[in-house]
């Protein structure tokens, strides 16, 4: 068989030759779902102006995160900000905007708002009907929603892209038994939002751990900084003040340094474990101190890489998406931060 042809690549993709050409050439003026299959099926044929096309027409993906007071976030922001710069063959260009995970009616009305201005949706949010119906509407004309870190029920999104959090909470749960030892004790598990699907299933695995393999280790409390971290704090140095059997934290979200210092305050720094989330400079710095034991990263990078490519495979920008949308998680200790 010979070298293909424009014309095969046309009577491939169920288009003319002059929307070939236009593809191919980058002159613009084709449908998105035309310029899709065009560049899906010069890339089956190994037509070599193809191989690395820069689609066309220019896709707006709009990223909805906490503000950058939360460093997890701040994480996401940047690792799309910089997608923007190093993967400008799928031409997606992400633009994030700030929700508060309280104010669940605010971020419905934005939602809506984008439906009309944006091809695709990435969300980081609680759980919540109102949200979910809101990206149900979003994804109805084939728009792809995909929730990020932590998943939303009856979303009907394209994907999820982010850790198996339930098993983050095992690993969390597991090495605070080791770490408690024989003696055990009781532990406070500060959860950012339990109504944050991923915040849940962190607690779930947590304690399912305790349960299954370290009797001696208790859950005294489990509560909410509302993803404040300074509300963090001031609930641990509650509970510390009101319960000196507290023997472990295990921190599911924001605040760490605010921890540290309810832990200093109440001179326990050096008989409590401390186990947290996000491997971000400030909690780096922290362990190397001596100050948080354990910390389980989730590596913001790679999810939103992942994201950006099971987006411009949906868009037949990409040839195939990520072989697994469940990224890893990693634990540092102070002798590998």
């Amino acid at each position: 068989m010979g070298k293909p042809t424009a014309q095969d690549l046309a009577a491939a993709a169920g288009v003319s030759l002059s929307t070939v050409d236009r593809v191919l050439n980058n002159r613009g003026g084709v449908s998105e779902d035309k310029e899709r299959r065009v560049l899906e099926h010069a890339r089956k044929l190994k037509i070599d102006r193809a191989l690395n096309q820069r689609a066309a027409r220019t896709l707006r993906i709009a990223v909805l995160l906490q503000s950058r007071a939360n460093p997890f976030h701040a994480a996401v922001q940047d690792s799309f900000e910089a997608a923007n710069r190093d993967f400008r063959q799928y031409n997606l260009q992400f633009q994030v905007h700030h929700i508060d995970p309280t104010r669940p009616a605010a971020t419905v009305a934005l939602i809506n708002a984008l439906s009309s201005r944006c091809d695709a949706l990435v969300i980081v949010s609680p759980q919540n009907e109102d949200i979910a119906a809101a990206l149900r509407a979003f994804g109805r004309n084939g728009k792809p929603v995909i929730t990020l870190a932590t998943d939303i029920r009856d979303a009907e999104r394209y994907a999820y892209v982010g850790p198996d959090n339930r098993k983050a909470g095992r690993v969390a749960g597991d090495l605070m038994g080791r770490l408690l030892g024989g003696e055990g004790g009781e532990i406070v598990v500060i959860s950012g939002m339990l109504s944050m699907i991923g915040h849940e299933e962190r607690e779930m695995g947590f304690r399912a751990v305790l349960r299954e393999r370290y009797p001696q280790c208790k859950v005294a409390e489990v509560l909410e900084s509302m993803e404040r971290g300074e509300r963090a704090g001031d609930l641990v140095f509650n509970a510390l003040k009101g319960n000196p059997r507290i023997r472990g934290i295990y921190n599911a979200s924001a605040g760490a340094r605010s921890v540290v210092s309810a832990m200093n305050a109440l001179g326990r720094r050096n008989d409590i474990i401390f186990i947290t989330h996000e491997l971000t400079d400030e909690r780096r710095q922290l362990m190397r101190e001596g100050l948080i034991d354990a910390i389980i990263d989730q590596d913001p990078v790679l999810e939103v890489r992942a994201a950006v490519e099971a987006l411009a495979a949906h868009f037949g920008r990409k040839d195939d998406p990520p072989v697994c949308l469940t990224t890893s998680i990693h634990i540092h200790m102070i002798e590998n931060c």
